[in-house]
């Protein structure tokens, strides 16, 4: 459960302005509540305090960000095919590890779990307000679709490929390539850890 040391009036607007709806705290101690992405923000004096699944998103808002290049690594998995799927993302900068992430995302394919892993390191990757994203993942057919070397008749996949293109518009500059499985492991422990967690 994160917490961040900021000023919760400063924190308020900002969520505000990403146009999260700001509600009341349920006790005196709670100065108030926003929900974004699964997760919870609650603000005390002094702090905000990120609660429930799936906290980058949230947690990217409420921090200070310089912008720069990130790299962020995403797979996807599936036991079944379709199957129980889910994600990992890991955000890496000049500093380390940004944040990362793995969590359950119901039934899909393989690729259509490698598709939101994407997704949602990307948006995750916006959220912190990185200027460029460097994107790294051991899909060849995803990293070859989004660069549009090769199409695709599945429309569930189409539109994923669309989603992240647009996406990625937001930033100054973006590449993406393909690694190797080793290269991508951390990504990879993530989405298995979610789907033995579950």
């Amino acid at each position: 459960m994160p917490v961040i040391e900021c000023d919760e009036t400063t924190a308020r607007e900002r969520l505000a302005d990403a146009g999260l709806d700001i509600q009341q705290g349920n006790t005196d101690h709670e100065r108030w509540r926003a929900e974004y992405g699964g997760a919870t923000a609650v603000a005390y004096d002094g702090k905000v305090v990120v609660q429930g699944e799936g906290t980058a998103q949230l947690e990217a808002l409420l921090r200070d960000s310089d912008g720069g290049r990130v790299h962020a690594y995403f797979d996807g998995a599936s036991r079944g095919n379709p199957g129980p799927a889910s994600v990992g993302y890991v955000l890496v900068d000049d500093s380390g590890i940004v944040t990362e992430g793995g969590e359950t995302i119901g039934t899909a394919t393989n690729n259509q779990a490698e598709y939101e892993a994407l997704i949602r390191a990307v948006e995750v990757a916006r959220d912190y307000g990185f200027d460029d994203v460097h994107i790294r993942g051991d899909s060849e057919l995803i990293v070859k679709q989004v660069r549009g070397e090769w199409d695709t008749n599945d429309p569930e996949l189409r539109e994923n490929r669309v989603r992240v293109r647009e996406l990625l518009t937001g930033f100054d500059d973006w590449q993406i390539e393909h690694v190797p499985r080793e290269i991508n492991d951390r990504a990879d422990q993530l989405a298995n850890d979610a789907l033995d967690d579950d």
